[in-house]
């Protein structure tokens, strides 16, 4: 029993050599690349509340080493960690050149509608089969949304009990796509407005739509504290 017990402590102490060996061919790879300077390099950006560290993470400062490479701080985008940011630029580099708008590069990672219709007839609904590591990493980024306390994860919730949690996840992977082509391409900062300014703004549409509603029956719609 001691004897495969060491066996076991010997292979896990292997393993985690060849992680740290991983993590630095990583960081002398990143070395490598050239500082990119944001356009709004001296602009004040409140700070965004760091959460927990995730163990898989590499063993030095990967966040910094991105955003330096970047010139601007993906992670800021709620439901995109270091990890979902190195997928990011892994699988899609830096130039966003390649795409003539935010809406084409969503639509090549397959987090865009491809609706089939004939005739004015929608024969089917959903998105394209797109195998690409950068939409499950985005994927699997939104899927983390659902305790958030931003503006995000309220409009999470909300879709996750209006479509499920399939389509909503699709959706939600959706946004930072966008985000991030707008960062990489124009160099700007993103800052959450947080879960009440989504609550309010949501709210106001449904009273707008319930008095737009009641204008066409010909009725007026009266607050109820007046």
């Amino acid at each position: 029993m001691l004897k495969k017990r060491g066996k076991q402590i010997e292979t896990y102490d292997t393993y985690q050599r060849r992680v740290a060996e991983c993590d630095q061919q990583l960081q002398n790879h990143l070395t490598r690349f050239a500082d990119t300077v944001p356009p709004q390099a001296n602009e004040e950006v409140p700070n965004k509340k760091k959460g927990k560290q995730n163990k898989n993470n590499p063993h030095f400062h990967l966040a910094d080493e991105l955003e330096r490479i970047t010139g601007v701080d993906l992670t800021r985008v709620d439901g995109v960690d270091v990890m979902v940011v190195q997928t990011l630029v892994s699988e899609v580099g830096l130039d966003m050149s390649r795409w003539k708008t935010e809406a084409h590069f969503a639509s090549w990672l397959g987090l865009c509608p491809d609706n089939r219709i004939s005739g004015d007839k929608v024969l089917s609904r959903g998105t394209r089969h797109v195998v690409n590591r950068a939409a499950t990493a985005l994927r699997v980024g939104a899927s983390t949304l659902l305790r958030s306390q931003t503006y995000p994860g309220a409009q999470y919730r909300r879709l996750r009990r209006k479509l499920g949690a399939p389509k909503a996840i699709t959706a939600m992977a959706h946004r930072p796509a966008r985000l991030v082509y707008r960062m990489l391409k124009y160099g700007q900062r993103y800052v959450d407005k947080g879960a009440e300014y989504y609550e309010e703004r949501n709210r106001q549409q449904q009273i707008e739509f319930v008095r737009k509603k009641a204008a066409q029956l010909g009725l007026q719609v009266t607050p109820a504290n007046a």
